[in-house]
């Protein structure tokens, strides 16, 4: 079979012509090269018909835009190679008459930043298009040149080697600014910061605004229902009461004694009233939980105050965003959990009502996705709401 190819006895490469082995001389400084039946491979991709040359070019194009179907057109594209001087190669041999002439007709490949160059290729792109990524983006930076890889992709000569003028001169860089010049632009790109810090402060500030009076109608919401079941518990047990009067009425008994229809209670049980009644629902619970940090902290309002709007914004948070782990997880070292919450004695407490348990040795406070009681949320952020709002809170 007739040779398809050129092969770099350096480095293994494929060339399809002539031309290609030249260029690839010229870059490398390679010069053993010899013909081949081994063709150079050709996989267009199915999606936007790029070609490939190898399968680490088609794997890279696979990483960048997640094409994943490629067509191996190479027995289409395969051809015997010719091994005839280039007629460039020939006319320059002929212009060496003519230095003069052919010097200023030399096309060469331009120079680029070998640092650049060198990053380019260990991130997998052929030499060929990084040379011309780097040439066209000015030799910028190694982002720039990638960017320019990425928007000119389907070009048809992306792996072609720039050429340019032998004698075309390198951009000068632009003159340096004076230190004055400096100076008034550092001075204007902090102007421009601070406006965009104070705008974006402005409109974060009127998105907490927003939050804050939908989460306050959110919980006054759950207190307004959970008032009106109370009212409704109440109405059901005066219905009851009223009934059983009507039934005892009715079966000609004498009206329940209030009094003899308790038991007096055994000695045993008159020593617990000794200590403390506890609060028996959960409500009550958190209620005096709050109640205890006022007091315990009544010499610092603003702390206090601080640290009930700390916690109603954990559990608001928990309640908008049930799914989300990070509002569910709080660590307990956290310099700023501390200052408002942490170091105040209540203030975890009043989370472990709410469902957050400690774990990993108490490094966090954690509230499973399914331990979210979003009643008892509710109900935790209308005990806040009214510790913050009622002044005489915790007073008596």
């Amino acid at each position: 079979m007739a040779g398809v190819s050129l092969k770099c006895g350096d480095c293994g490469a494929l060339l399809r012509s002539v031309e290609e082995a030249q260029e690839h001389a010229e870059l490398t400084s390679h010069s053993n090269f010899a013909e081949s039946t081994e063709a150079v491979l050709n996989l267009v991709c199915s999606s936007c018909g790029k070609p490939c040359r190898s399968k680490t070019e088609s794997d890279l194009h696979t990483k960048r835009t997640g094409h994943t179907e490629f067509v191996d057109k190479t027995s289409e594209a395969t051809k015997p190679i010719s091994l005839e001087v280039p007629k460039v190669a020939a006319t320059e041999v002929e212009g060496e008459v003519d230095a003069s002439t052919s010097q200023s007709e030399e096309m060469v490949v331009p120079e680029v930043d070998k640092k650049l160059l060198e990053e380019l290729e260990a991130m997998g792109f052929p030499t060929a298009r990084a040379i011309r990524a780097l040439h066209y983006s000015g030799n910028a930076s190694l982002e720039a040149a990638i960017n320019w890889v990425v928007e000119h992709e389907n070009d048809s000569d992306i792996d072609q080697l720039p050429m340019v003028p032998a004698n075309t001169k390198v951009e000068a860089p632009k003159p340096s600014l004076t230190p004055e010049q400096l100076k008034a632009k550092q001075q204007e790109l902090r102007e421009k910061a601070r406006k965009k810090k104070e705008e974006e402060e402005k409109r974060m500030e009127r998105e907490r605004e927003k939050e804050r009076i939908r989460v306050g109608k959110e919980l006054l919401e759950a207190k307004r229902i959970e008032e009106e079941n109370e009212r409704k518990r109440s109405v059901t047990t005066f219905i009851y009461l009223s009934s059983q009067a009507e039934r005892r009425r009715r079966l000609g008994l004498p009206p329940e004694d209030p009094s003899a229809a308790k038991p007096a209670a055994p000695v045993v049980e008159e020593k617990k009233t000794l200590l403390p009644i506890k609060p028996v629902t959960k409500v009550e619970q958190m209620r005096e939980c709050l109640r205890s940090l006022k007091q315990n902290h009544k010499d610092d309002d603003a702390k206090v105050k601080k640290a009930f709007q700390t916690l109603l914004t954990y559990i608001g948070n928990v309640v908008r965003n049930p799914e989300e782990e990070k509002f569910r997880k709080i660590r307990l070292s956290n310099p700023s959990f501390q200052e408002r919450v942490g170091a105040l004695k209540g203030g975890i407490e009043f989370l472990e009502l709410c469902g957050f348990e400690k774990i990993e040795g108490g490094e966090f406070l954690f509230l499973a996705r399914d331990k979210v009681d979003v009643t008892v949320l509710h109900s935790a952020g209308a005990e806040l709401d009214s510790a913050i709002k009622n002044p005489f809170f915790g007073v008596l």
